[in-house]
């Protein structure tokens, strides 16, 4: 079984665009993910998907600079441009991030890659975001590439080729859908990275853990929060864009 990681990423992202390349500590953030990424053991393959747009030849050149594979496709057909990416490279498992994650844990990858592994006979799609317990900035989305495939070829509302994987887990009666919960209910916490007060978080925490401890984990940046509790008020007033907007 093939394992592939396939993160989307361009640089025209509605509320903060060039969000992907924002620096930290003379780093940009999809840096960072790729490298926690790279950590991944129970992944063989890790595929950076962005777009034809002009505007992503950036991207483009972070890959080569950092010699991670990379598929260009469609801006807004999103499902297209995964189907083609898992396609290109042979992907039988597909693993789903987005690439405005940059403190997305290794560990709990590996963790949902297994669980879908060891369970691939009765799940289908196997998430920690569906039912979600882990802050978010941890989301992973693993299923099979014949899923994907049925998606891509049936799947007709708009909501359901930007965003991939609703066609999915909106079918539990043809899906099987697993999900992978943490210990305690760390979801009010948000670490992605989708506006400024977004980003001056994720920089305040890389601040603080990165220099002394590059493989930091979702723990550590736990107790850190929890030292510095005022920090996660700053994007606690930031809703999620929903499907559709």
């Amino acid at each position: 079984m093939k394992v592939v990681i396939i993160v989307q990423a361009r640089m025209t992202s509605t509320r903060l665009p060039g969000k992907v390349l924002k620096e930290v500590l003379g780093k940009s953030s999809l840096e960072y993910q790729i490298e926690r990424l790279k950590q991944v053991k129970s992944a063989e393959n890790i595929i950076i998907a962005t777009t034809v747009n002009e505007a992503d030849q950036p991207i483009i050149e972070l890959c080569k600079r950092l010699s991670i594979d990379y598929f260009r496709g469609s801006e807004t057909d999103v499902l297209s441009r995964y189907y083609q990416a898992a396609l290109a490279h042979r992907a039988d498992v597909v693993v789903r991030v987005t690439s405005d994650c940059p403190l997305i844990d290794p560990w709990v990858i590996n963790q949902v890659i297994q669980y879908y592994l060891d369970n691939q006979l009765e799940y289908d799609y196997v998430s920690n975001s569906l039912e979600r317990t882990y802050p978010r900035g941890m989301d992973t989305e693993v299923f099979s590439f014949k899923a994907l495939k049925e998606a891509f070829q049936e799947a007709t509302a708009q909501p359901d080729r930007e965003h991939v994987t609703p066609f999915i887990h909106r079918q539990p009666e043809r899906y099987h859908l697993g999900h992978v919960k943490y210990s305690e209910d760390y979801s009010h916490y948000r670490w992605t990275v989708d506006t400024l007060e977004d980003f001056e978080l994720v920089q305040k925490i890389i601040e603080a853990l990165y220099p002394s401890n590059p493989e930091f984990t979702l723990e550590d940046c736990l107790r850190l929060l929890k030292r510095y509790p005022s920090w996660s008020k700053i994007n606690s007033h930031i809703e999620q864009k929903q499907y559709g907007q």
